[in-house]
């Protein structure tokens, strides 16, 4: 394989490279987003049941009845369920977007390295361009001054 076309054939993983890294920051961006919807949850169930009911009623009010209160205790009850089960996921998702974080991590340190190995890999190749044409240059100037001697 020549130089130009190993060249091209790096630049052509480098891009590959580029798209996978900015596939796995695109798909990073919606985990934070359903993170942050998670936790906007968790908080509001959390405030809903502790604002509830008779606890979250002001000093001096009737008691409930009976059937009510239960009725109030059962509420607060699957309120509390459904954030902790909230909270449950966010913990399982944060864990997922860490293991996200490190699979971008890990493509931007390959799409970093194939990139200077492309960068080399295009120095040595104009290096080598530039003798090939300063080696012309010094023979066309051999051939005029040896026209000018004779």
């Amino acid at each position: 394989m020549s130089k130009r076309e190993t060249i091209t054939s790096l630049d052509t993983l480098v891009r590959v490279r580029s798209t996978e890294v900015e596939r796995l920051q695109t798909t990073l961006a919606r985990k934070e987003a359903t993170r942050a919807r998670y936790q906007t949850s968790v908080e509001r169930l959390t405030a809903l049941a502790e604002g509830s009911g008779p606890s979250g009623q002001p000093a001096g009010t009737r008691p409930l009845s009976p059937a009510l209160a239960m009725n109030c205790g059962n509420y607060k009850q699957a309120v509390f369920a459904l954030a902790d089960t909230h909270r449950t996921d966010l913990q399982l998702h944060e864990a997922d977007m860490a293991v996200a974080q490190q699979n971008l991590a890990q493509a931007w340190t390959r799409r970093e390295l194939l990139g200077k190995v492309l960068e080399q890999h295009e120095a040595a190749y104009a290096r080598t361009q530039e003798r090939t044409q300063r080696k012309r240059e010094d023979e066309i100037a051999t051939q005029s001054w040896l026209a000018r001697q004779a």
